[in-house]
């Protein structure tokens, strides 16, 4: 509380994930991708959890180009992947993105100030795609 220096040491979390959102060379999400990250965490003897960014660097930063990474994503888990356990979705009310600080009243509901998102329409269609094909998985 007094600013004093402090180290802190804890036991790790065992439920932790590794986060793929592709980079400067690229998308990292294919299937060699994925591959190499399962043989990293192994080899560190971390749990083979990944968690997907269909946006940012894997979708090129383009909003419109997420559900083709989801897609493929899902294909993945159909021919077998256990790695794969979730993925993140730009979304908001409104496709795109707007420019931040503005005033007040120039801002439209429902569009983000942050990064470029897809809109609830297509949002709620992926979601029921996901259902669609990995519910049956779970029976």
């Amino acid at each position: 509380m007094d600013g004093a220096a402090s180290a802190v040491t804890t036991r790790g979390n065992p439920s932790c994930h590794i986060v793929l959102r592709g980079g400067a060379a690229g998308p990292n999400y294919s299937p060699a991708h994925i591959a190499d990250v399962e043989k990293l965490l192994a080899k560190a003897g971390l749990p083979k959890t990944i968690l997907v960014d269909c946006s940012h660097d894997n979708s090129a930063k383009q909003p419109e180009r997420q559900p083709e990474v989801l897609r493929e994503l899902l294909a993945q888990i159909a021919a077998g992947n256990t790695s794969i356990l979730g993925a993140m979705l730009e979304s908001n009310l409104q496709a795109g993105n707007q420019p931040f600080p503005q005033p007040k009243e120039k801002l439209r509901p429902g569009v983000s100030i942050t990064d470029g998102c897809i809109d609830w329409s297509t949002t709620e269609k992926l979601v029921r795609e996901i259902h669609a094909a990995l519910a049956p998985k779970l029976q």
